[in-house]
């Protein structure tokens, strides 16, 4: 029993850690490239703008957005919002991070497989996601059996992270290839943004290992009750 809480307090530890420097790290990738400019001094507007353009998605919109690092692509409306200061930059950050997200949009109009998969799931995910901590709560005070539902549910989010991985390391190439073949970035300017890019790759990388952890923490804790 012993090393059974000794398991199970070391795998929240690793996931608590695992989040925490890929956050640390996404943080101050972004603090540093948001200090240093572009050569082309474009903003990321004029960025996004650009990439959208030549590759005939005028009618998607570019829109400012509140909050920081809150920048996304909506495939429903057509929309690629950028946070202020992504939008209005001129920096390495505000370049990579809006090039990032034109590249979901040339996802969209290629209709890239695993974005249209993970679009389809999320409704579903959502609702697995919320079903499946309820019943492993439930399970806690009523059956096992509802702690083994709820772990079989929880592993729809894995799968919807598993997807969401190459949709994001795709966007990052998709962005790079942009920026150096519209000339909005120069060798330099191209280095930093794949560096300031793979920091935020690694969130996913995070968010998943954190995920693999807990279902692996809550299959531990079924066993221990099932053997009890």
């Amino acid at each position: 029993m012993e090393n059974y809480y000794l398991t199970n307090y070391s795998l929240i530890i690793i996931a608590m850690l695992i989040t925490t420097i890929a956050q640390i790290w996404v943080s101050s990738s972004y603090k540093k490239y948001k200090k240093i400019l572009g050569s082309k001094d474009l903003t990321g507007y004029e960025t996004a703008r650009k990439i959208l353009d030549q590759n005939s998605l005028n009618d998607v919109l570019v829109l400012e957005t509140n909050g920081n690092l809150t920048d996304h692509y909506d495939p429903r409306k057509k929309v690629v919002k950028l946070s202020t200061d992504i939008y209005n930059g001129s920096s390495i950050a505000s370049l990579a991070v809006a090039a990032h997200e034109c590249g979901h949009a040339i996802q969209d109009k290629n209709k890239y497989l695993p974005m249209r998969i993970r679009s389809s799931l999320v409704p579903v995910v959502n609702l697995c996601t919320r079903m499946g901590y309820l019943a492993i709560v439930l399970g806690f005070i009523f059956s096992n059996t509802l702690i083994q539902v709820g772990i079989i549910l929880l592993l729809s989010m894995l799968l919807f992270q598993l997807i969401t991985l190459p949709v994001e390391i795709n966007a990052s190439k998709r962005a790079l290839k942009q920026l150096e073949a519209l000339n909005l970035v120069d060798k330099e300017d191209k280095r930093s943004a794949r560096k300031m890019l793979s920091a935020a790759a690694f969130t996913y990388i995070a968010s998943l290992l954190s995920t693999l952890l807990e279902i692996f923490r809550y299959v531990l804790i079924f066993s221990s009750r099932d053997d009890q």
